[in-house]
């Protein structure tokens, strides 16, 4: 059903941001085919008139929503995009919440990035934060999301707001909310908001009026200094002991973001002081021009710094993406392609958790965590260490609540590695961890593919992979889990399906999320759930096969990757898009 103009008219009447407000004027001229001049006129027809309709029906589709991942969603005019006004009013509605939870005087450090619109966002975030009687504690300047994070737990703040989208292409911005202080104790101070805060704090965001009617202070909020900062660079380098080698070559891509300055900074002060950056990639571009998407998993986003890293000979690339929380690693690799080999996920958080285990095992106390659709290894590395291992749900905001947490990741290259001081993942202080690593294997006369071989031989070899369909229509996917939940595969890589669960039921491990499980006889396992934050269905998928003999390892690691292609073309017979 078509939005009416006066909706819209009510909507640019309220909105306090003059650019939007022409914008969506404009498009409600072209909508109406009146864009300007005659000619202009003549050449709108009807197709172009529809296409305005169509714009507006979707910016007018609904509100943005506000859950667990807080907001995200394309820029732009209108209740369905990021702008403005959809900002002030969930700063709007957090204030409510908090003054709720905690009465007036609530605190909350607010950070930004260096996308399209950030900086705004975060102004108008201190701005209605001091209107509303809280204490506005903004960054003094583009940061990476641990840095805001570590700034709810090392200021005691009552919540955290981070402008930012990720990972995501350019044309998007979102809103992470964090709480603290006040307001949760436990695992969950300092973590990402889970249920019931998001439902709580959405229904306060949708009492808000008018963005227009929202108090804005012209002023009085703090503007932070580099203390922040600083001691979350003085954190990052307590990680690391003094005694170990540092001289390594490595080749360091923030992937246009904002996490350049910081990482090479906190690898410099733990002795790692030749760092390449990649000088395409150097410098925060919110347009990301050298990346189809700025994410590091992507295929071809390494391209530039593994060409650089062979032409300088260097011992590791290191990658963060655009807010520098999730982290990746490529290795010089003889059996490769090109020479090089970008490691998964799952072998980096393998690797991270042993090196983890055996410092916590000396200490005797420590759990390791990792998303169900992690892989198994690192259950098995806990146990070899003597130590407990939780499976959460996927998310930094439930990994982050486990109580008694020394590790925990989730294959989408999100690790957190130092969780007393930043509740989520890390990926600055999780590439000094692996520049550390380095240093420790080569100090054992070992490479990274051997850790991962040893690795394979005391635990079997657990190969990953994962099969992402990005659609435009969101209602694909829901037609495809009712589809699998309707008739699970009978078989998946020759061998029978003997379990398969649904998650949406929960179980006394986890809570309920949108989810389908299966596992094979010969081991194998398959998760398949929508994505949280894009229109993606996803399917992770894992085969265990034993390691007979250590000088096996190469023959076992291609027989895995053989049934791990069976696997993915199944399942992608199975999910069908």
């Amino acid at each position: 059903m078509n939005v009416t103009a006066d909706t819209v008219r009510a909507w640019i009447d309220a909105d306090p941001d003059p650019a939007a407000r022409a914008e969506l004027a404009a498009l409600l001229a072209r909508a109406a085919g009146d864009s300007g001049a005659a000619g202009d006129r003549a050449a709108n027809g009807a197709a172009a008139r529809a296409a305005a309709q169509a714009d507006l029906d979707d910016r007018f589709a609904g509100p943005l929503e506000f859950g667990t991942a807080g907001l995200r969603g394309e820029l732009g005019a209108g209740p369905h995009r990021m702008n403005r006004a959809v900002v002030i009013r969930a700063a709007a509605g957090l204030c409510a919440f908090l003054t709720d939870q905690v009465g007036p005087g609530f605190t909350v450090a607010i950070g930004y990035d260096a996308r399209h619109g950030s900086a705004q966002f975060a102004r108008d975030t201190a701005a209605v934060v001091t209107a509303a009687g809280g204490r506005a504690r903004l960054l003094p300047a583009p940061l990476p999301t641990p840095v805001l994070a570590f700034a709810v737990r090392h200021l005691a703040t009552d919540a955290g707001v981070m402008v930012t989208a990720s990972h995501n292409p350019p044309r998007d911005n979102g809103y992470k909310v964090y709480l603290g202080g006040r307001v949760v104790a436990g695992g969950g101070q300092g973590a990402q908001i889970v249920p019931p805060f998001d439902a709580q704090i959405g229904a306060q965001i949708a009492a808000v009026g008018p963005a227009a009617q929202v108090p804005l202070a012209a002023d009085g909020w703090e503007v932070l200094g580099e203390e922040v900062r600083e001691a979350y660079l003085r954190r990052v380098a307590s990680l690391i002991p003094a005694q170990h080698s540092r001289n390594l070559r490595i080749v360091y891509t923030p992937m246009h973001g904002v996490g350049g300055a910081t990482a090479v900074e906190a690898l410099r002060r733990t002795g790692f002081t030749t760092v390449h950056v990649v000088p395409e990639q150097a410098e925060p571009d919110p347009d990301f021009p050298t990346v189809a998407f700025p994410n590091p998993e992507e295929p071809g986003a390494l391209d530039l710094a593994i060409t650089l890293a062979r032409r300088l000979g260097a011992d590791v690339v290191l990658a963060n993406d655009p807010d520098a929380d999730r982290c990746s690693m490529a290795v010089p690799d003889p059996a490769a392609a090109g020479g090089w080999r970008q490691l998964t996920g799952d072998e980096i958080g393998s690797l991270l958790g042993d090196q983890t285990g055996a410092a916590a095992a000396m200490a005797d106390r420590g759990v390791l965590a990792s998303s169900v659709v992690s892989s198994r290894l690192l259950a098995k590395i806990a146990r070899s260490h003597g130590l407990e291992h939780r499976t959460t749900l996927t998310g930094f905001k439930w990994i982050a609540r486990t109580e008694g947490l020394v590790f925990g990741y989730e294959e989408a290259i999100g690790y957190c590695v130092d969780p007393a001081a930043v509740r989520d993942k890390d990926g600055i202080s999780a590439s000094v961890r692996l520049a550390y690593l380095v240093a420790q294997l080569r100090d054992a006369n070992m490479s990274v593919i051997d850790a991962l071989d040893a690795l394979a031989v005391r635990h079997g070899l657990h190969a990953t992979s994962q099969l992402s369909v990005r659609v435009e229509d969101p209602d694909l996917i829901t037609a495809a889990m009712e589809r699998l939940r309707a008739a699970a595969p009978a078989s998946l890589a020759g061998s029978p399906v003997v379990t398969a669960s649904d998650l949406a039921e929960g179980s006394d491990e986890l809570p309920a999320t949108n989810a389908l499980v299966y596992l094979t006889a010969a081991g194998d396992r398959v998760i398949v759930r929508p994505s949280g934050t894009e229109p993606k269905l996803k399917a992770y998928l894992e085969v265990v096969v034993p390691v007979a003999d250590p000088g096996d390892v190469a023959a076992t690691r291609s027989a895995a990757a053989d049934r791990l292609a069976r696997l993915r073309s199944d399942v992608a017979a199975a999910v069908g898009l």
